[in-house]
């Protein structure tokens, strides 16, 4: 009787303890990245940031700089780090052995213990319109290339990949998707920046922002399509393929761009995406609850598996812009209002996971509660375990 009561009893605690698991991991164990910027004055020190991460099941992050201490925060933590180099030194990095120097002094003395994957050369150099990130043009691709030589000269190149984040400014045309086709002005660039990608194996970025296109045009542009909500969809009139959503049919767009260059073997990965929490008067659509609708819908997507409509069997790659509130990012008050957290380290809206406070961070009383879930499952648990010590 004893035997049979604790086995039913164990079996029903593990159980208990698979289900909670499952319902906590869930949205984020399909290994959605995040960018975690750091243009802010009270955001928590980097050591703290891995643990944060780790209570979402994160595992891949995407950073703007090499900084020794980010580098170091995340030593040990198993989490996947792309690092980023800043436009201003494209220039110099053109140069092959100072593009050595920077690796031998940012990246090799980390990689026996931070889990380096690729350094992003540069952040939407082409097609700018700030002026000063244009001048950077010519420089991009031979920084890229001098980098990636010295990773091979370093041994480091089946390690760490070399690639750039581009913004769809790059892009002439998007819609219908199939009709996809880079500007003419950035095809000088972009093409051999293809054949890079083609040559050493390393994907294409882009940075998307659906909320971009609702904020420019809301009268005409429907905001349950750009958010993931349901919707009558649209219609590719070339390839008869429907589309339910903005994102995935901008994918599809740089696919298309892509192959009218005659490149088929690139992959492109989304290095930025999210929905501003807060925005001035004039922008339209800048709301906590879209900006929970907006990532929440995108992660409950990429958890089923399922590509875009022109490639449905190829997994979709995505990194959430981003992961703090930046008090001292430029522009409109929604640069900086991107964040899944305050930060403090409360949740800004519901992610549909529960996460938990940093350690020596004020956290408010309403996001120390635990989901109605978790308690039933710690109640359940508690009374079998009762009731196995009575027996």
């Amino acid at each position: 009787m004893f035997a049979l009561g604790f086995c039913l009893n164990s079996r029903f605690v593990l159980f208990c303890f698979v289900l909670f698991s499952e319902l906590y991991v869930g949205i984020f164990s399909i290994g959605v990245g995040v960018n975690y910027g750091r243009i802010a004055n009270n955001l928590p020190s980097p050591s703290q940031v891995p643990n944060l991460l780790k209570s979402l099941n994160i595992n891949r992050v995407k950073v703007y700089d090499s900084d020794p201490k980010v580098l170091q925060a995340f030593a040990g933590t198993g989490i996947e780090l792309i690092v980023g180099l800043g436009n201003e030194f494209l220039q110099k990095m053109s140069d092959p052995q100072q593009a050595q120097i920077w690796i031998q002094q940012n990246i090799q003395p980390y990689l026996s213990q931070t889990k380096i994957t690729c350094i992003n050369v540069g952040n939407e150099v082409l097609g700018a319109d700030d002026g000063q990130s244009a001048s950077y043009d010519s420089y991009l691709l031979p920084a890229m290339k001098t980098m990636y030589a010295a990773l091979v000269n370093l041994g480091l190149n089946k390690q760490v990949c070399i690639t750039t984040a581009h913004s769809l400014k790059i892009l002439a045309s998007s819609s219908p998707p199939s009709q996809g086709v880079f500007r003419e002005d950035m095809v000088e660039y972009i093409k051999p920046i293809l054949d890079f990608h083609s040559q050493v194996d390393s994907p294409f970025f882009i940075n998307a922002y659906p909320y971009i296109a609702y904020k420019s045009d809301p009268d005409n542009v429907r905001l349950e399509y750009t958010l993931f909500e349901p919707n009558e969809g649209t219609v590719d009139p070339n390839t008869n393929l429907k589309y339910d959503n903005m994102l995935y049919a901008q994918i599809d767009a740089v696919y298309s761009a892509i192959k009218a260059l005659g490149l088929t073997d690139v992959e492109v990965k989304i290095s930025e995406t999210g929905w501003p929490s807060k925005g001035d008067e004039n922008e339209a659509g800048a709301t906590v609850e879209n900006a929970g609708m907006y990532n929440r819908n995108l992660m409950q997507r990429m958890q089923q598996g399922r590509g875009t409509p022109a490639r449905p069997s190829q997994p979709i790659d995505i990194y959430i812009f981003a992961l703090f509130n930046e008090n001292m990012k430029n522009g409109s008050t929604s640069e900086r209002n991107f964040g899944l957290y305050y930060p403090n380290g409360t949740l800004v809206y519901d992610l549909g996971v529960q996460s938990y406070a940093l350690p020596r961070m004020d956290y408010s009383s309403s996001h120390k509660n635990v989901s109605n879930t978790y308690v039933l499952v710690l109640q359940c648990v508690s009374k079998f375990l009762l009731a196995y010590m009575i027996i």
